[in-house]
């Protein structure tokens, strides 16, 4: 019944891409096994990164196990779906049950999705990555492979309306699995590399450039907080959200 139900959010999704018109493109597929085990981590500027990230496992005929927030499996609507697709729910204050359902899904031949920024970038470059996902492959035995959205943040993420226009434009670029020499920092940092290069390959060869745009990272020539800014404000959203939940509890 999960695969007949991820087979039906799939068809839904392309209907929509259908009906926006919009011009996706997808490169580097050849980086990813057709068969076996498989972490492949995405970069996160939109609410909808885990619709467009999946794709590239979709297109070889696989379906992605993506790791998310426990939030969504709570929620009436979107909890239900989650579980039929048999994504894998994170919970943070639980970090390590949520790594081992992960590992549990690659020793199973499974491909899994991880956000290793763990939540969405307001500068639109990557973030620091937690170690996650660098330990979780190295633990599984299975490649890592970074995949890199662009385009999909002008449709939907933190700080700004959602815009469904027409015809957008959206890059999806896998890249070559990321080596992994068991130490989870150095591996983490050679992810960051590889999912960086991806990204300043992505926004430059953009068939839909805009100068100055909010969403263009700064150092492009955009309008988006720097990395440090966005860090600032990710902080103090962080602490509103903790007196927010002190609150409820007192």
């Amino acid at each position: 019944m999960s695969e007949l139900t991820y087979s039906a959010i799939i068809r839904i999704a392309k209907l929509g891409f259908r009906a926006l018109g919009q011009q996706i493109s997808i490169t580097g597929l050849e980086h990813l096994p057709r068969t076996g085990g498989a972490l492949v981590a995405v970069n996160h500027v939109s609410y909808v990164d885990f619709i467009y990230g999946g794709l590239p496992v979709e297109r070889i005929g696989r379906r992605p196990r993506f790791m998310a927030k426990r939030e969504l499996f709570d929620h009436r609507v979107t909890g239900p779906i989650m579980r039929a697709c048999r994504h894998i729910e994170v919970d943070r204050s639980d970090g390590e049950s949520s790594l081992g359902v992960a590992l549990d899904n690659l020793r199973r031949g499974e491909v899994v999705g991880i956000f290793p920024e763990a939540t969405i970038s307001r500068a639109m470059e990557i973030k620091t990555l937690k170690t996650g996902a660098a330990r979780i492959a190295a633990a599984a035995a299975v490649p890592l492979v970074p995949v890199v959205l662009w385009g999909t943040q002008r449709m939907m993420t933190k700080d700004h309306p959602r815009d469904l226009s027409r015809g957008l434009a959206i890059t999806v670029r896998v890249g070559e699995p990321v080596p992994l020499e068991g130490d989870a920092v150095g591996d983490t940092a050679r992810l960051h590399a590889a999912m960086s290069g991806l990204l300043d390959t992505a926004i430059r060869e953009y068939p839909q450039p805009e100068p100055a745009a909010w969403w263009l990272p700064a150092r492009y020539g955009g309008t988006a907080p720097t990395l440090e800014e966005a860090a600032r404000t990710d902080a103090a959203e962080r602490a509103a959200r903790a007196a927010r939940k002190a609150e409820k509890s007192a």
